[in-house]
């Protein structure tokens, strides 16, 4: 009988201080969004669902958060993509190999504020280093303002999101990659198995594993990713590049009505929860089949 719960007793430490950590300001924030707020965070009257009522009645919050689904599926689906081949390559031996991974490692320690800025000046209407450079190459004659329209505004956004996000992608992918022995795809070439059969049915498969980590962790990062779209565009033009990160804080922040923010933040809260719970039910019923 002991043996069997020791190891809920070695784990009750780390649970109980996880708990305090989370469900503290969980249960803070509830009662923020049940409660009418001032901008001084002082409760008032209890007021039930009032504020998810306001925030569906909102045009802007339903904008805002489609916006944020299209933009966390095109920035994590976008960056596996991109991410395998570079792994690919970069686990080869070949000369250079290590300046080329810390090359790309190096955008990671950066940090993503100011790469962000630095984007936003490379995307500026009239001096920006990419307008410079299409005008060089004769691609364009009149310059693009990339932020000013949601048309570009958006797509470029998504762009840098794909961008920052491939070095730690790359480096779980490598990691997986280390992990695979040579002697499997000695013996599938000694089989006449080309490239592409060693990666579908070799590389592939035992990668699976940290693609699901990397498709897992990149979801709630760019779900909940702010520094981005607040450098580039603050949301804008005119609410049209917000995603619900932003819109919560302008709304808590810039407007003062932080019941209606508290109430944004559940919402993400079990937006996340529910896509975790699916997707963790998905990988393990693949594991068992």
């Amino acid at each position: 009988m002991q043996r069997a719960t020791a190891p809920y007793f070695l784990i009750l430490p780390s649970f109980l201080l996880a708990a305090a950590i989370i469900l503290w300001p969980l249960k803070e924030i509830v009662s923020l969004s049940l409660h009418d707020v001032n901008r001084f965070g002082m409760l008032r009257d209890f007021i039930g669902l009032e504020h998810f009522r306001v925030l569906f009645a909102d045009p802007d919050f339903i904008a805002a958060t489609w916006r944020t689904l299209v933009w966390t599926a095109a920035v994590v689906l976008g960056t596996l993509i991109v991410s395998v081949p570079i792994a690919l390559i970069l686990n080869e031996d070949f000369y250079g190999r290590g300046i080329a991974r810390i090359l790309i490692m190096l955008p990671w320690a950066i940090s993503l504020t100011m790469t962000a800025i630095v984007w936003r000046w490379a995307l500026n209407g009239e001096s920006g280093m990419l307008n410079s450079a299409l005008r060089d190459l004769g691609l364009i004659n009149t310059n693009i303002q990339w932020l000013a329209e949601a048309s570009t505004a958006f797509p470029m956004q998504v762009l840098i999101g794909i961008l920052v996000s491939v070095p730690f992608t790359v480096t779980i992918f490598l990691g997986g990659l280390s992990s695979v022995p040579d002697d499997l795809y000695e013996a599938a070439a000694t089989e006449g198995a080309g490239s592409w059969d060693q990666f579908r049915l070799i590389t592939l498969p035992l990668l699976r594993p940290f693609i699901n980590i990397a498709f897992v962790l990149n979801t709630i990062y760019v779900f909940n990713s702010f520094p981005i779209i607040w450098a580039t565009t603050q949301g804008g033009p005119a609410n049209s590049t917000d995603i619900l990160v932003t819109y919560l804080y302008k709304v808590g922040f810039r407007i003062g009505r932080l019941g209606e923010a508290a109430a944004v933040s559940l919402i993400m809260f079990a937006i996340l929860l529910v896509f975790t719970i699916i997707y963790v039910r998905l990988a393990m019923r693949e594991e068992k089949a």
